[in-house]
């Protein structure tokens, strides 16, 4: 079940939110929650949700240890706990995610022949175990009291609005109101005019996008040329933006409605300057947890300028592994380590330090900084997007080699495919894609007659939201693959 599905917005969700709040008390509250959370994650997967329930009641188990263990100051023993569980994780994580993927780059070796294993891997697997992991690893820091109630962690693992995709919370953020939280009319409209925003940009934004996207990278490489491998970066580039940060946000908002606060997700990323602001913009709860769970105890920054740049490169390694079992994700990861490195080499030799970090630029500098990082975003996104890796090289050679290397007849004919793809109201949408990418709303909320205007047009984006869905538009959702 998806958030922008006629079933979720027209019968689970009005119905779970009417129950909410006709039944007294937290703990009923919670027992609803845990219900409709397995509901809606068996919705499509109905063997799989024993793998995430499993995976709840074993890092509920390892917790428990853990505290125990730390209880009678037997610190050893716990650390050896964690490091068992971590490992127990990331096993299940390996074989349901990637041993497919490791059988298939073994078979490559001649008369090498290994039958491949055919799981099935489970929806957002990524994310309730890494955020089953951090519940473990904080009760063994200290950073929260081990939860003696195993139907509390399964609902803060399976909690269906950041189930399958995220954003990634961390057990301490919302200890207290799994416990003690308050349900009131101002924030329940507020996280239901989140909830509508998110939903308005994955279907009149994302999904038309992802029609471009996917009919071009669809292409035979033929079929495409400079202009079309331009459009296709570019469409794929919003599409990735507004159908994820278009789930954090409906996330969010229901969180909201729940009584639950949850961390904000994205912070337009595409105007940052730099990847490393980049990537202070985007995923954040991921960006955080690997900084806290990966990069801090590989040292961090504290061993020396080599030592930060290994520790990056590591964690940038992990995430293109996190996020997929294709070599295509790897190298995006790899690639992304590669500029951090860069852009730190770079902060060494011009003598930048934690001091000046604050000082604004000048506006070339600012503007040739955007430029940069978002050429640089662009072409990883591209071999994000590409099935293999020569199909991303050869997509970012028609990029910039491209306009350099066809004749005008050929130029053309190459373009054909794109011509049909380029409706006004396509053009309309990957323009309004570029602008919303800004922070244009903040920048209108100083009137606050918009504020009044809002209360009148997310009911008329809800409607035309339904309207659209249900005449059965192209609907997929990126990060439900990781």
């Amino acid at each position: 079940m998806v958030f922008s599905s006629l079933t979720f917005l027209c019968v689970f969700l009005p119905v779970i939110l009417i129950l909410d709040r006709v039944l007294p008390g937290v703990k009923t509250k919670n027992v609803l929650l845990l219900l409709a959370s397995i509901v809606f994650y068996a919705y499509g997967e109905p063997f799989c949700v024993f793998i995430m329930l499993g995976s709840c009641l074993l890092n509920y188990t390892w917790a428990l240890f853990i505290g125990k263990c730390l209880d009678k100051e037997k610190k050893g023993l716990a650390k050896l706990v964690v490091a068992v569980s971590v490992l127990q994780n990331l096993a299940v994580l390996g074989v349901y995610k990637y041993a497919d993927f490791a059988i298939s780059q073994i078979n490559l070796i001649p008369g090498v022949t290994i039958k491949p294993t055919g799981i099935v891997m489970p929806i957002g697997i990524s994310f309730f175990t890494f955020q089953a992991m951090s519940y473990v690893i904080d009760v063994y820091r200290k950073d929260c009291k081990v939860q003696k109630n195993p139907f509390n962690v399964m609902l803060y693992v399976s909690f269906f609005p950041q189930l399958v995709a995220g954003p990634i919370v961390k057990y301490h953020d919302i200890e207290l109101e799994i416990t003690n939280r308050k349900e009131t009319p101002e924030e329940t409209a507020k996280g239901i005019r989140r909830f509508i925003c998110g939903l308005a940009k994955k279907v009149f934004i994302a999904n038309y996008v992802a029609v471009i996207a996917d009919k071009l990278f669809g292409a035979n490489p033929t079929q495409i040329g400079a202009l079309s491998a331009w459009v296709g970066a570019i469409a794929y580039m919003l599409q990735i933006y507004f159908d994820f940060s278009a789930y954090s946000d409906m996330a969010v908002g229901l969180g909201l409605m729940f009584g639950f606060h949850f961390k904000e997700n994205f912070n337009y990323p595409y105007i940052s300057t730099s990847i490393r602001e980049f990537w202070r913009r985007w995923h954040i709860s991921l960006s955080t947890w690997f900084k806290e769970y990966l990069y801090i105890p590989l040292g961090g920054n504290r061993k020396g300028k080599v030592r930060t740049v290994i520790n990056k490169f590591i964690v940038f390694l992990a995430t293109g592994i996190w996020h997929g079992a294709n070599w295509t994700f790897i190298f995006w990861g790899l690639y992304h380590g590669v500029f951090q490195m860069i852009e730190e080499f770079f902060r060494s030799v011009t003598g930048k330090d934690k001091k000046d970090t604050d000082a604004k630029p000048n506006l070339i500098v600012k503007c040739l900084g955007h430029i940069y990082a978002v050429l640089v975003v662009m072409v990883g996104f591209v071999f994000f997007r590409a099935d293999t890796l020569s199909q991303g090289f050869f997509w970012v050679k028609k990029m910039f080699a491209g306009p350099f290397m066809a004749t005008t007849a050929t130029a053309v004919w190459n373009e054909l495919l794109l011509l049909p793809l380029m409706s006004p109201l396509n053009i309309c949408v990957l323009i309004a894609g570029i602008v919303l990418s800004a922070p244009v709303k903040e920048k209108l909320q100083k009137y606050s007659v918009l504020d009044k205007i809002a209360w009148v047009v997310t009911p008329i984006l809800l409607v035309l939201c339904i309207m659209n869905l249900a005449g059965g538009t192209y609907n997929p959702f990126i990060y439900f693959r990781f």
